[in-house]
């Protein structure tokens, strides 16, 4: 029996996922944790972490190496995605976590962040048919086309809702021209994705965390992703009255909805733009939310790696 501790540092949130591993491999979560720190804030303009919100990642990191200690885990994998890898002092952030708090993360680019989120989903629902997993990140968007035994296509775009919420939410409600011009862009960057799912023309369209895990308690309140309940699947008609209420509501709307978290208040548009643009611009006609995500993929992906 061992006990394993697995750390996502996201532009939005760090996740602190620790679980037991029987001799038989058998998993059980142990302790769970997510903490907002919104690291990659205001970074689309200066490039940078910025001074609060580097401290408020390694005060993150602090209390996480204190619940590691706590239920003894034997070890404990890091991963470090879009707001550390493009900051030009990402690589000052990931020394000073090794340093305050013996944690030190690795950080992932965007291909291979898109292959553990594979391997995370099919984890927790197998995928019968080609199927479309998006993962919305708060600095970044990965798309991997994909069914059971393989990957087809996979691509990570630096196009998260925190940037996006950026560059594009101007007014609240979100006005017709900002949403227009935010799908103009989207016509131009995923143009390579819009090919790809012409080619492969994948029916389900899976959502990992984030954004669906707030879809799904919208859509049935009783609901919480978890390491037990890891999938909801959508009325996709349901789904779209949802959306059309996000985007119309204000601020002061949303922050009255206990079921959008407080991180998502205002990225929660942005997400669900992105998702009715790919519903719009795709053969998807079965939608679907994995709670399982890159951190339950660097969890089995340490599994399934042979042991001396």
């Amino acid at each position: 029996m061992s006990r394993i501790a697995i750390i996502d540092l996201g532009t939005n949130t760090f996740h602190l996922l620790i679980a037991e591993i029987s001799e038989s491999k058998t998993v059980s979560l142990v302790y769970n944790e997510t903490a907002d720190i919104k690291l990659g804030e205001g970074s689309s303009k200066s490039s940078r972490i910025s001074v609060s919100a580097f401290d408020r990642g390694i005060a993150a990191l602090k209390k996480f190496k204190l619940r590691i200690n706590e239920y003894k885990a034997d070890k404990t994998i890091a991963a470090a995605t879009s707001a550390i890898r493009t900051a030009s002092n990402g690589q000052e952030f990931i020394e000073k976590a090794g340093l305050e708090t013996g944690i030190e993360p690795i950080i992932i680019e965007g291909e291979r962040e898109a292959e553990l989120i594979y391997k995370g989903v099919k984890e927790a629902s197998p995928l019968p048919e080609t199927t479309l997993i998006m993962d919305i990140g708060g600095g970044s968007v990965e798309f991997i086309i994909c069914n059971n035994e393989e990957i087809f296509w996979k691509k990570s775009y630096p196009i998260g809702a925190a940037r996006m919420m950026e560059r594009f939410h101007h007014s609240d409600p979100v006005s017709d021209t900002d949403s227009k011009a935010f799908i103009k862009f989207l016509d131009h960057n995923l143009a390579d994705l819009m090919d790809e799912l012409s080619n492969f023309k994948p029916l389900v369209l899976i959502g990992s965390a984030g954004a669906f895990e707030t879809f799904a308690a919208l859509a049935d309140p009783p609901f919480f992703g978890s390491f037990e309940k890891p999938e909801y699947t959508f009325n996709l008609e349901e789904f779209k009255s949802i959306a059309e209420g996000i985007i119309k509501s204000n601020h002061d709307q949303r922050m009255e909805i206990a079921a959008i978290p407080e991180v998502r208040k205002d990225m929660i548009v942005i997400a669900t733009l992105l998702t009715v643009y790919i519903l719009n611009k795709s053969a998807v006609r079965a939608l679907k939310l994995s709670a399982y995500s890159l951190k339950e993929g660097l969890l089995f992906n340490y599994l399934a790696k042979p042991r001396n």
